[in-house]
């Protein structure tokens, strides 16, 4: 009596490569090509002074106490 073996198939161990992003140069162009039509429609771009920044005013230090002797 002979008894016969089924063999699977080794599994697969490396992914697809994934896609190439686009090369620098591609996206600068985009961008260029997107502010221009911007300004075509009617848009404007406002300079804005180094050092300005649009995050609001927060409150003082908050201080942690890490030692379970809290006062």
């Amino acid at each position: 009596m002979t008894t016969k073996t089924a063999i699977k198939p080794a599994a697969k161990t490396r992914s697809s490569a994934k896609k190439k992003q686009p090369a620098a140069t591609e996206t600068s162009s985009s961008i260029d090509e997107q502010v221009k039509e911007f300004l075509a429609s009617g848009g404007a771009i406002e300079q804005i002074k180094t050092g300005v920044t649009g995050q609001q005013n927060m409150p003082g230090p908050r201080h942690i106490n890490l030692n379970s002797n809290a006062k």
